[in-house]
């Protein structure tokens, strides 16, 4: 299953995604949207996992969660158009 995770810090790096959600199961991608002219991360990422049950529990708890100073904002990615 494919996760949106928003409201990141713009600290925030793929191994925390990975490293956050690891604790939730089988993590196979994790990565931080950078500005394509800047490279300074955008605020949000999108974490892979293989088990949708892993996924959907991780979804429950981290949305809301405190993420160094955040609110994360996480949910099931929508489809590219």
């Amino acid at each position: 299953m494919n996760i949106y995770v928003g409201n990141l810090p713009f600290s925030s790096a793929g191994a925390d995604l990975e490293e956050l959600f690891g604790e939730y199961g089988q993590v196979d991608s994790a990565s931080v949207i950078s500005d394509r002219e800047t490279g300074r991360s955008r605020g949000f990422g999108f974490v892979e996992m293989a088990n949708d049950d892993e996924a959907r529990k991780a979804i429950e708890e981290l949305d809301g969660a405190d993420f160094d100073g955040r609110n994360l904002r996480v949910n099931e990615a929508r489809p590219r158009r």
